[in-house]
């Protein structure tokens, strides 16, 4: 299992302390696959560049997708460019690879054996690992989760993070989630205003 798919079961098995949008999930999602590339020497960083090293062969079939997406012709991508490539769409991605996988699914409803509920993770020891990561306040797992709004994020902020190349991959998170927040702020506004000059008299 990965930082990744352990984000996605815990995204659709806790409740939120607000709500979690796709885009914000997307671009969590693929830092944590940074996060994982790292770990795995597929990756390392300079400064914010994402600098490959030897392809792995990862058995998780999304995370040898991102292996493969990555750009290994100078100049590298930067972690924030990466973020918004490989993020597009990738929380649906995560979904329907948990559900394809068996991780997920509807469960039937007890009184109406043939009405299905909203999908949600199935009792397996993926789940069981995420929730064990979840519970310990794992501090990757914990600052991406806080990222995205699944949790508040301490007044003294998280402590022990893994090193400084993490640390980089989770700010970036953090800063392209505030971004996308912004985003759809403004385009708030401006469609309200686009609506208020069709409305006037």
């Amino acid at each position: 299992m990965t930082t990744a798919r352990d984000l996605m079961l815990v995204a659709m098995d806790v409740k939120p302390v607000r709500p979690v949008g796709q885009g914000d999930l997307s671009l969590a999602l693929a830092g944590a696959e940074v996060i994982d590339l790292v770990d795995a020497g597929a990756v390392a960083l300079d400064g914010d560049l994402l600098v490959p090293g030897p392809p792995p062969a990862p058995d998780d079939r999304l995370l040898a997708d991102a292996v493969s997406s990555l750009v290994r012709v100078t100049p590298y991508e930067s972690v924030e460019d990466w973020l918004w490539r490989r993020g597009q769409g990738l929380a649906a991605a995560y979904a329907a690879r948990l559900e394809a996988d068996g991780l997920v699914g509807r469960p039937r409803h007890r009184r109406l054996p043939f009405r299905s509920a909203g999908t949600e993770p199935l009792d397996s020891p993926a789940r069981r690992r995420a929730t064990e990561r979840w519970e310990a306040e794992e501090p990757v797992l914990a600052v991406l989760a806080a990222a995205v709004g699944l949790r508040e994020e301490p007044a003294d902020g998280f402590p022990d993070l893994p090193g400084d190349a993490v640390g980089t991959v989770l700010a970036v998170v953090g800063d392209a989630v505030t971004e996308l927040e912004a985003v759809r702020q403004r385009r708030s506004i401006e469609d309200a205003a686009f609506d208020n000059i069709w409305r006037a008299p």
